[in-house]
């Protein structure tokens, strides 16, 4: 099985994959939040930062484009080969009105003769990897058929599909059928991304889907950074239970394996978290701004502890280090793991 790290615009910096890497089990593939093409000669210092290999030591990195001019990707592309980049993402999922509003994103799905003569032209021109992210479609899941008839035409390195509209944004849930489909039509090679949040809700989607083994974490590793950790000793015990005779016995070491891994982890997430908050204060980024970078992702760690009311008040009202600091603390004793 392959596990790839989903892109989250502002929050899976280099700052944040690279303190993910040391800490948890390693993805095989990581990708930068998404790139505009821009008209300046080089990157900004932002993007520089985000796509600087140095910066990512020991990672399969993969920069994702969004555009809808075959010249400003190609541009762009140009740029990545500069920094030794063999593989680019397409990004055809971001749900933002703002991005739609341009026909990016999501967005382009809505024009299916223009996507075709776009892609029509880099990959004529292109000669690195293109794998692409996609929804099902702008306003109906109808529309995929169509859209999925066109990326069969090209050799797209690998298709990443999100199983929603645009107009689903994250809400509703993800359309297992058009997802079905694509397993059976697909020429290219694929992955499920979507809704996995927990080890048994990427167990369902392994049986739902036997026949894909890769798979995209977005929101599930926000909301537990040792969510791939609890996935593969799933499996390693799982395949001990189908050949261990003595069930009592196997829930008793289940139970008490469960017991050790959460202290470990809680540990290990609380290190993560130590490491991204002196990384972002190390360049420069400053107290208040590094509080709004650590606030976010409790924002989404918070769902894991549901019962550390207080403690999550606190980390949301905190105004110096400090404070944030005990409460982050508080927050994690009340995490939930499994």
């Amino acid at each position: 099985m392959k596990y790839y790290l989903a892109p989250l615009e502002g929050i899976t910096t280099y700052i944040y994959r690279r303190a993910y890497h040391q800490h948890f089990a390693p993805m095989d593939k990581y990708f930068t939040p998404f790139l505009v093409p821009h008209t300046k000669k080089g990157f900004s210092t932002k993007e520089k930062n985000d796509v600087m290999p140095e910066h990512s030591p020991g990672m399969n990195l993969v920069p994702q484009i969004m555009s809808n001019q075959a010249e400003s990707f190609l541009h762009t592309v140009e740029k990545l080969k500069v920094y030794g980049y063999e593989e680019v993402n397409l990004n055809l999922v971001c749900p933002s009105k703002t991005v739609v509003s341009k026909g990016r994103g999501s967005g382009f799905l809505a024009d299916p003769d223009g996507l075709d003569r776009f892609l029509d032209e880099i990959f004529k021109k292109c000669d690195v990897k293109i794998s692409i992210k996609t929804r099902i479609g702008k306003d109906d899941p109808e529309e995929f058929a169509r859209l999925l008839d066109i990326y069969n035409q090209y050799p797209v390195e690998e298709l990443i599909i999100h199983p929603r509209v645009q107009k689903d944004f994250y809400k509703n849930q993800p359309n297992l059928g058009a997802f079905h489909d694509a397993v059976e039509e697909s020429k290219i090679p694929l992955c499920y991304n979507g809704d996995i949040f927990t080890p048994e809700s990427y167990e369902e989607m392994k049986r739902e889907f036997p026949k894909v083994d890769t798979f995209m974490l977005g929101r599930g590793i926000l909301m537990n950074p040792a969510l791939l950790d609890l996935i593969r000793m799933r499996e390693k015990t799982d395949v001990k239970k189908t050949t261990d005779i003595d069930v009592t016995e196997w829930k008793k070491e289940e139970t008490l394996r469960k017991m050790q891994s959460a202290d470990r982890y809680k540990k290990e997430i609380h290190a993560f978290l130590e490491q991204i908050k002196c990384d972002y204060l190390e360049v420069g980024m400053g107290e208040k701004n590094t509080l709004f970078k650590l606030k976010e992702l409790w924002a989404y760690m918070g769902q894991n502890a549901p019962e550390a009311k207080k403690a999550l008040k606190r980390i949301r009202k905190s105004q110096s280090m400090a404070d944030y600091d005990s409460a982050s603390r508080e927050a994690l004793e009340d995490f939930i793991l499994f």
